[in-house]
Order: C-alpha cells, then sequence, then structure tokens
C-alpha cells in the first residue's frame, strides 16, 4: 500500500503578517497533484489542520475544498486533530464525512479503532491518535500522572490489544500529534511540555509497522518506521534550511518500509542575515537574498536611523528587523531579552526566586512552580478547546 504522509497544514497562519492562504491553496493543489501522478493508496494527515481552535472564515473553506478534492480521486484520506486544532470543531460531521473516504479521528477514546483498507496483500489498519492533552485525557486512559508518554503509552496499548485480535499479517499505520525524543524543534511549534517535559521515546510505539508523525515542523526520521513529515511550508525564520517535503511510504505484504521525500512548492525562500546595516547593504554576497523573504539581525553598537527603510530598499519583502549588539556578555547594556534567551518559563521563575532571596528554591519549591505552571498551561488549552 501507497501511503503519503504530511501534517501541519496550519490553514489560516499569517508569516510575520503575510498571508500564507495562496501558498496553503497551492499546496493542496499540489497534494492532489502528487496523489494522482504517483498512484497514492491513502493519504494521512497527522494533525494542525487549523493553525488556531477557530480559524478564519478563509481557512474553514480551503480545508471545505481540500476535502472535495480528495474524496473526488476516490483515495481515502485519515486525519487526525492537533494542539492548534479544536477537536470537537475539526470531528463535525465525521460521520457523514466517512462516507466519502475521509475519516476524521478526533476523539482519545476512538484511538483503538481503525480505519481498515485493504489492498493485494490483505489489510492494513489505520490508527488515529489525536494530540492528546494529559490535563483532559488522563481519566479516559486511567493514568496516575498526567503526562505526555503515560497517556499516549496508554494509548498505545489500545492499539496493540487491536491489532492482536486481528488476523495474522494485517499491517498497521499509526498517526500521532507528538513530540518524539530525537525530533528537532522549531521557533513555530506551540510548547506542549507537562511537568518539565514534552519528548515522549520513540519505543512508545513499538509494534506497529509504520508512525506518521505531527507536530514538528521540519521534515525527520525519528526511525526507518517513525517519521515526522513536518509542515509543508515554513512559518518561521527557525526553518529558513528546512527542506519542506511529504513522505511518499510503501509498505509491503510483510509490513517492510520504503520511503522517499516529495518536494513541497517554495512559495519565497527564507533568508536570515546578521551584520552591521552598511555593510548588510553593501555585501555582493547577499544578492541571492535579494527576492527572499529576510529577517536582519543588525549588529551596530548603536541603533541606525530608518533601518527598515534602507534595508527593503535592498531586501523589498524583509519581514523582521532585530537588533542584536555585538557587546561582551558581561556589558551592563545587555538586553533583558537577551539575558533570558533560551530560558524556560520555569528557569526564569526560579532565577527571580534567587535574586529576590538570595537563594533559588530547594527540590520542594521547583516542583511547585512546575505544577503551578503546568496548570496554567492546561487552563489555556481547556479555555481554547472550549472557545
Amino acid at each position: 500500500m501507497r501511503v503519503l504522509h504530511t501534517s501541519d497544514w496550519h490553514l489560516g497562519r499569517a508569516f510575520h503578517r503575510v498571508s500564507m492562504l495562496g501558498a496553503q491553496a497551492d499546496f493542496i493543489g499540489h497534494l492532489v497533484t502528487t496523489v494522482r501522478e504517483h498512484a497514492v493508496d491513502a493519504v494521512v494527515v497527522a494533525g494542525d489542520v487549523y493553525d488556531r481552535a477557530v480559524p478564519p472564515l478563509a481557512a474553514v473553506e480551503l480545508f471545505d475544498d481540500a476535502l472535495h478534492r480528495l474524496a473526488a480521486l476516490g483515495v481515502p484520506t485519515v486525519m487526525i486533530s492537533g494542539n492548534h486544532d479544536s477537536a470537537r470543531r475539526l470531528g463535525v460531521g465525521a460521520g457523514l464525512i466517512d462516507r466519502a473516504g475521509i475519516h476524521l479521528r478526533t476523539e482519545p477514546s476512538a484511538a483503538g479503532t481503525p480505519v481498515v483498507l485493504t489492498d493485494a496483500h490483505g489489510d492494513v489498519a489505520f490508527y488515529g491518535l489525536p494530540y492528546l492533552e494529559p490535563a483532559l485525557v488522563k481519566d479516559e486512559f486511567a493514568v496516575d500522572r498526567a503526562g505526555h508518554e503515560a497517556v499516549l503509552g496508554a494509548a498505545m496499548d489500545r492499539v496493540r490489544a487491536d491489532l492482536a485480535g486481528r488476523p495474522p499479517g494485517t499491517r498497521s499505520v499509526v498517526l500521532a500529534h507528538a513530540f518524539v525524543t530525537g525530533g528537532q524543534a522549531s521557533d513555530s511549534e506551540r510548547d506542549i511540555t507537562v511537568g518539565g517535559v514534552a519528548a515522549v521515546p520513540a519505543g512508545v510505539f513499538d509494534g506497529v509497522d509504520y508512525v506518521a508523525l505531527g507536530h514538528l515542523h521540519g521534515c525527520q526520521t525519528i526511525t526507518e518506521r517513525v517519521r515526522y513529515s513536518g509542515s509543508p511550508l515554513a512559518y518561521s525564520f527557525s526553518e529558513a534550511d528546512h527542506r519542506k517535503s511529504m513522505w511518499l511510504v510503501d509498505l509491503d505484504a510483510d509490513g517492510s518500509v520504503a520511503a522517499e521525500r516529495l518536494d513541497c512548492p517554495v512559495p519565497r525562500p527564507l533568508a536570515r542575515i546578521r551584520g552591521a546595516l552598511d555593510d548588510l547593504l553593501a555585501d555582493p554576497a547577499l544578492a541571492p537574498h535579494e527576492d527572499a523573504w529576510v529577517e536582519a539581525t543588525l549588529t551596530d553598537p548603536v541603533r541606525p536611523a530608518d533601518p527598515m527603510a534602507r534595508l527593503t530598499e535592498r531586501f523589498p519583502h524583509t519581514l523582521s528587523l532585530v537588533f542584536d549588539p555585538e557587546r561582551a556578555p558581561d556589558d551592563p547594556e545587555v538586553s533583558y531579552a537577551r539575558r533570558l534567551a533560551g530560558r524556560s518559563d520555569q528557569q526564569i521563575a526560579q532565577d527571580f526566586v534567587a535574586h529576590v532571596r538570595g537563594a533559588g528554591p530547594d527540590e520542594q519549591e521547583a516542583a511547585v512552580l512546575g505544577e503551578a505552571f503546568d496548570a496554567v498551561r492546561a487552563d489555556d488549552v481547556v479555555r481554547e478547546v472550549a472557545r
């Protein structure tokens, strides 16, 4: 069976205030063409179909167009909800849409109930594991501690139990939206950390033939059977070096996997340039970036006059301007933001405790801080889902 693995469409998202709807529509067209030209048997979309729980109307219309075009191909499509989606909204009408060959899997309780497709070699069971927010699903999966590894492990136990009851030789594909150990993050993914730990080990998925992951925006191979497709478009300048693509996966009769990367259309290249303003404006080596979306980091010790206006004369698509004057780390003029760069909310809070009382929090106090941050984050998720 030939499977096309994609994820993280983020329909409705802008790139530094530039609408991406046109580029997203081009990707949908490319996806449909790819399915047709490569004789794909099934499409899997591993979450974050939308960019937010309540997407703009134009994004909903684009999703509707994608569903109609995929259904018209007669090629089954399996989709799960991601941490940016409202599972309840995305799943509206799932039973009816199912009849058209579009299978929306947004209910955690259905993790062990697959979509079963058949080829010349027998059945392939597709299990959809939507994003599992630990605070919301720990009771469903009867886990003692609300953590990503615990709830995902419990969901996979249901998958393996169902698979064990199926005819010998049944192959299996799992769709999941999670941060798996070994994956490389970018700046455009929403933090899903719980209890200080976001990543789950790849071994959680043992026992299935292929795992189609979503959440991280870079295309990555965790193991030969566990892969991220990444987002089809770049959504932050941290993705400037990404090669945006989808996985074309061939699942043989014995469950062996062969995967090929298929490139996605690039609306405009990204470039990150750094240096003093006058140097950036004069450097001939930067000529290839003059038509790119540009993030410019200025290192001038004194902020120059009208930097954006001057930059856009040479780089008309400059979208982001960062000031990072070259100073010694102990210079008192080093910015507060620079001192905090790379530190988590909990680390910043612990630094504050150390600053005001002369000593950092002990183990018990650190645990209380961690629980407080988890509670606030979980409450934000509940509020967003309930909108």
